[in-house]
């Protein structure tokens, strides 16, 4: 989903600028609304081919054309950091869930108040867990729901079949196993997006937390526990020692070069969000020919955590220049009429009440929802979360780069590098 640290920028730093955020034109201008979304599909082409014509039907309906720009992820939150302190922003964004509370703290977007949740369909229109994930509690929320989403295994059947594999891994220990049988050749059991911060930050905190890990302590900063170090060694094994996963991954930052691998056959398994089944769907990979499970768990699982609580959230900068247009146009995004549409196209689950679309019931989609519901955690919901999110996802790309290379990473490496995003958290840059 390379990117820079945003610990240059620290909260307060941030906070104190806000007030010049936001980029809307104005005068006759402000009938057009700039949109930042994030990339979604298994490419930024495909996401514009995808909302264009909503954003056609929403001018023909409203007369606000609006500007359109799709950011990958590796770029995303940097983006909006600097626009936020640069006044070079969009009216409205997509934002990672999980970034709610560090966006909300820097007062550049407009507060999701009951009034102003009343434009946008009112709080009742939202499904209660993906509300959860808007911004501190206590506060109004910073930004809505617009997509849901979860992670799972993907395993693709044939070369599960060519292998005289007959169901898929149901631990860590028989994942680990499975990916050895199916990895020959040019074809490996496994691969991951490892040049991508975000996905290397879920996998540090979702192994860490099934080995007990507390990411925070207090305030402080606990990346380098024992339980996080375990959990990131873990994931970056999957290369270095069990050699499942070919080292070219170490260079992986967009989503369609994982799914260009498992449709062509060179990875057998790959764990990714829900809206890789849109992703493979679009390299020609047919729903029957994979399956979905839950991301299986070590057999001395301390947390059963196999998911965070993923999704997209949409905001409006505070001093977009037509405000109200930007409302309506979040108002129209959350509609179960778009939500139908859009999530049906990006392969992610519907975050309001009344979609009854039978695509939401396929048995993938209930895997999701199931893990959703019953295994997914919440990333921490406070102001460093952003920061915590770019320091450790940065660590973790940097050591799969330094094992691509040949470099033993040992436990000590790990601990140091987690150790190093500590003293930056602290330092506040």
């Amino acid at each position: 989903m390379s990117v820079r640290a945003i610990a240059s920028v620290t909260l307060l730093a941030v906070a104190a600028a806000a007030c010049g955020s936001g980029g809307g034109a104005e005068g006759e201008d402000a009938k057009t609304l700039t949109y930042w979304a994030s990339n979604q599909a298994a490419g930024i082409e495909l996401d514009k081919k995808i909302l264009q014509p909503e954003l056609d039907k929403f001018e023909r309906e409203t007369g606000i054309k609006v500007d359109l720009e799709v950011i990958p992820w590796s770029d995303l939150q940097n983006r909006i950091l600097n626009a936020t302190t640069g006044g070079q922003g969009p009216d409205v964004v997509n934002i990672g869930n999980t970034w709610s509370a560090s966006l909300q703290a820097t007062g550049a977007f407009v507060a999701f108040d009951d009034a102003t949740l009343a434009k946008v369909g009112g709080k009742d229109r939202f499904l209660a867990s993906s509300m959860s994930s808007t911004g501190a509690a206590g506060q109004p929320p910073g930004s809505v729901p617009l997509y849901g989403m979860a992670y799972g295994l993907y395993y693709n059947k044939q070369r599960f079949a060519e292998a005289g594999i007959e169901e898929p891994p149901k631990t860590w220990e028989e994942l680990r196993e499975t990916a050895k049988k199916l990895t020959s050749g040019d074809k490996y059991g496994m691969t991951l997006l490892g040049a991508s911060y975000t996905e290397g930050v879920h996998f540090a905190w979702m192994f860490g937390k099934q080995n007990g890990a507390t990411v925070f302590d207090g305030d402080r900063p606990a990346f380098d526990s024992p339980e996080m170090v375990a959990g990131v060694k873990r994931y970056l094994d999957l290369m270095a020692v069990d050699k499942v996963v070919s080292p070219s991954a170490a260079e992986y930052g967009q989503d369609a070069q994982m799914y260009r691998d498992f449709a062509t056959g060179k990875a057998a398994m790959i764990i990714m969000q829900n809206n890789g089944t849109a992703g493979l769907a679009a390299n020609g990979v047919e729903p029957d020919e994979y399956g979905v499970v839950p991301v299986p768990l070590p057999a001395a699982a301390k947390e059963q955590v196999t998911s965070h609580v993923a999704g997209i959230n949409v905001a409006v900068f505070k001093d977009a220049a037509n405000p109200e247009g930007a409302l309506k146009f979040v108002e129209f995004l959350t509609s179960p009429g778009e939500q139908t549409v859009l999530n049906k196209a990006f392969g992610s689950l519907p975050v309001v009440n009344g979609v009854t679309d039978p695509a939401f019931q396929s048995d993938k989609n209930k895997v999701f929802g199931e893990v959703l519901a019953k295994t997914a955690r919440p990333l921490p919901m406070i102001p460093q979360e952003a920061q915590f999110e770019t320091l450790v996802g940065t660590a973790v790309k940097d050591l799969f780069a330094d094992v691509a290379t040949g470099e033993q990473v040992t436990e000590t490496e790990i601990k140091a590098k987690l150790a190093e995003a500590n003293q930056k958290m602290l330092a506040g840059g």
